[in-house]
């Protein structure tokens, strides 16, 4: 008999991202490229671009509106939001620009909340606009050594899923409420389970900004975010950010390692670095309160989840191919690559595996993480018919061709996790 260590040792490798990425033509790395900078193969692009269309309906659903802002920023647009003091030996070096003489220094961003607090300030806003909701899937960079690069899990540029709420300290509550709601319908839909909810606090040394009043305010107000959500949590000292304590949503790898998927953060801090300000009811300037919120995370550490949790059979929505069709023979296969141009069409994500890819059985099996199957056979063919396959096994009984279409597409739109309608 296997020893219990010895079957976490084999899970925890059929289960890892690296190597299932690579046997799935998801992603790869490349020594001249550089550590911790993978690249995205066909089939991996296919999953991420459906997880990024997945989160920018969802906010645009959630009220946010969204932005695009350059990956660069000038070294004084760090200093100002306190990420040069208390966030540099994470920063790439600047690069001068100009010369010797008069010459400035820009920095790849490692985050993106300074250039969304520029984005407010650059406009007027009023009480009544608030709360201003303003999201973006933007790059970030982040020099990491090489022995802690590993995969999708700790890399050097960073797409991220990223989101800054403005406004009034009354409404800050709320926004927090809704953002972390946001978080647990997405994990709901992708089939991810949290580990944990932790609220992240400050700890001691100078990492963190020296204000302890706002800390207390900003502490008690997320404590009673998750107090009133009902998931059970735990309050860890010293892994805040260093502008404000967050609300840190874990998940846990086959081998139980511990990371943050997505965040919900409170910032007095960087409204008030920023100037940023609205105009009350009484026509006077007030500062508004900075939610910081994350879906998410950074898409390579979702994917490299989502990788492992699901062992490449992703949710239909999700997954690179949701059809594929098998005609039998070549009698059948005009027929079948009508029916892939229909569900191309029609926004699904279809390929023909024709006879010339080896017999039935073996087209079959090669398509086994693909979650729906339409076998065309004579029969079919004459009747205008398909025999779907299930990827769990499920034969429903044969149908027209665009009724079983009609079907997919409404599981797929409604982002479901399983494959067919219940008590089928």
């Amino acid at each position: 008999m296997r020893s219990l260590a010895r079957s976490t040792r084999e899970e925890t490798t059929m289960n890892d991202h690296r190597r299932l990425g690579r046997e799935l033509d998801l992603f790869d790395t490349d020594p001249l490229l550089g550590a911790g900078l993978p690249y995205w193969l066909p089939d991996g692009a296919a999953v991420r671009h459906a997880l990024e269309e997945y989160v920018r309906e969802a906010e645009r659903r959630a009220g946010y509106q969204h932005v695009y802002s350059p990956v660069l920023g000038k070294r004084e647009l760090y200093e100002i939001s306190g990420h040069w003091s208390h966030y540099r030996e994470d920063m790439f070096p600047p690069m001068d620009l100009g010369g010797e003489q008069g010459g400035e220094q820009v920095v790849l961003r490692p985050s993106l909340c300074p250039h969304h607090a520029v984005i407010y300030r650059s406009r007027s806003h009023s009480y009544r606009e608030l709360p201003f909701r303003m999201a973006e899937l933007g790059g970030m960079f982040r020099s990491e050594l090489s022995g802690v690069l590993g995969g999708l899990t700790r890399v050097r540029a960073i797409q991220l899923n990223d989101a800054h709420v403005f406004c009034t300290p009354g409404q800050a509550g709320e926004e927090a409420a809704a953002a972390l709601e946001l978080i647990r319908g997405a994990y709901a839909a992708l089939g991810i389970r949290p580990a944990r909810y932790r609220l992240s606090l400050p700890g001691p040394g100078g990492k963190y900004v020296a204000d302890p009043g706002l800390w207390r305010k900003s502490a008690a107000l997320l404590r009673d975010v998750l107090d009133r959500s009902g998931e059970p949590y735990e309050a860890v000292v010293g892994e805040a950010a260093f502008y404000g304590p967050k609300i840190d949503v874990q998940i846990a790898d086959a081998a139980g390692r511990e990371s943050t998927l997505s965040t919900v953060q409170v910032d007095f801090h960087q409204p008030e670095r920023f100037d940023l300000h609205y105009i009350g009811p009484d026509g006077a300037k007030h500062r508004p309160v900075m939610v910081h919120r994350s879906v998410i995370g950074s898409l390579e550490r979702a994917m490299a989840h989502l990788i492992e949790v699901h062992g490449g059979a992703f949710p239909a929505w999700l997954a690179p191919t949701q059809l594929v069709v098998l005609p039998v023979s070549e009698a059948e296969t005009d027929q079948a690559a009508g029916l892939v141009r229909r569900s191309l069409d029609q926004g699904l994500r279809a390929r023909l595996a024709g006879p010339e890819q080896g017999t039935l059985g073996a087209r079959v099996r090669a398509a086994r993480l693909v979650p729906y199957q339409a076998v065309i056979g004579a029969r079919e063919a004459a009747a205008g018919q398909v025999a779907l396959r299930l990827r769990d096994g499920r034969r429903p009984a044969p149908q027209p061709a665009a009724e079983a279409l009609a079907r997919i597409r409404a599981l797929v739109g409604a982002y479901r996790t399983d494959l067919w309608d219940s008590g089928e």
